[in-house]
């Protein structure tokens, strides 16, 4: 039944506090209504109707009024707040990811708690799940590199909706990520159809899931293509460890591309191509993975696989609040009509040119 109240005439915005924060009161007070029914509008409550829901936002946006999400939790038990427990938050990709969640979640309004984690400790799993635990999420989104923590999530109760990050078949209900194996078939066709047959692969670490999936489309990619193949090498993500590599590589020279499964490492491997006199594409063909935002700026440009982050953001929280029925889904189709790879995109730039023999 609608507040007696909802009818009555709204103050003045010279009515408005000032010097503190507005509360509810004034918000109630300014649009002429109870602070019951401004809770309900908050609670999106279906017995309001359209025009008093409408001026209570109308009052909210002029007082910029902004609900005390502590207090909201207590009345509501719902603390408008998704978990993310990350094992890689340093990296790139992982970094990205986490800061395109974070902005999809505060558009829809909700909040996001990040507890790192380290994979190579078991035990600092359930003690990060324990931390969100606590906090009261509604969500949990899991950006973890390795199978091993996969493994050990498998053997917790996760009691919340939640989605993984990763290109892995060990979770596919839950399973949201970027095609890396497509993006890397991508990234190896172009060199080839540029003319190149001598192409390496500098490789992420073993353990790593994204790493292992790039290996794995650059070895079908060039057996599809009838291109022999020599064993990728195993590398650390840095720019460090691709300078090294670089060096130790042209030091036999048996290749015209190499194709790195990060654009750091590939910047390390432009650096060792400059550093032996030669040059960058005219010698060696160089193409990377992810399109951080300095690759448009190395010398030359450097051509890459660019993952669409801010997609995986609002896929994220979409498939969140779906899976929790919330009001607060957008619509647009179940979840199981969502698909659960996103397709990376083949940015070209002045890295890659025919071979020079």
């Amino acid at each position: 039944m609608p507040d007696a109240s909802e009818d009555a005439v709204p103050e003045t915005r010279a009515d408005a506090p000032r010097g503190r924060a507005p509360s509810i009161r004034d918000v109630a007070r300014l649009a002429g209504v109870s602070h019951q029914t401004v809770s309900r509008v908050l609670n999106d409550h279906p017995s309001l109707r359209p025009e008093t829901r409408d001026r209570v936002l109308q009052v909210m946006e002029q007082l910029q009024y902004r609900p005390n999400r502590a207090a909201r939790a207590l009345v509501t038990s719902r603390s408008r707040t998704f978990g993310i427990l990350s094992a890689s938050s340093t990296q790139y990709g992982p970094a990205s990811s986490i800061a395109a969640i974070e902005s999809a979640a505060r558009r829809s309004g909700y909040w996001v708690s990040t507890a790192n984690i380290d994979s190579s400790d078991p035990r600092s799993i359930p003690d990060g799940l324990a931390h969100l635990a606590a906090q009261g999420i509604e969500g949990l989104v899991v950006i973890a590199p390795q199978e091993r923590v996969f493994d050990t999530l498998q053997e917790l109760s996760i009691d919340v909706p939640y989605v993984t990050l990763q290109s892995t078949e060990r979770d596919p209900e839950h399973g949201l990520s970027v095609d890396q194996i497509a993006g890397a078939r991508m990234a190896t066709r172009h060199l080839i159809e540029r003319g190149h047959r001598s192409i390496y692969h500098l490789a992420g670490p073993q353990d790593w899931i994204e790493a292992e999936a790039r290996m794995r489309g650059f070895l079908d990619e060039m057996g599809a293509q009838d291109v022999p193949t020599t064993a990728p090498i195993l590398g650390d993500w840095t720019a460090e460890f691709g300078y090294h590599a670089g060096r130790e590589l042209l030091s036999v020279r048996d290749f015209t591309a190499i194709f790195s499964s990060n654009d750091q490492m590939a910047l390390g491997l432009m650096h060792a191509v400059r550093a032996e006199g030669l040059d960058v594409p005219g010698d060696v063909s160089i193409i990377g993975f992810d399109d951080i935002p300095e690759a448009a700026h190395f010398w030359p440009p450097l051509t890459t696989v660019r993952q669409d982050f801010a997609e995986i953001g609002r896929r994220c929280v979409d498939l969140l609040l779906g899976a929790a029925g919330h009001a607060d889904a957008r619509p647009g189709g179940d979840d199981e009509d969502r698909p659960s790879t996103i397709e990376p995109e083949l940015i070209v730039r002045g890295s890659v040119g025919p071979p020079s023999f």
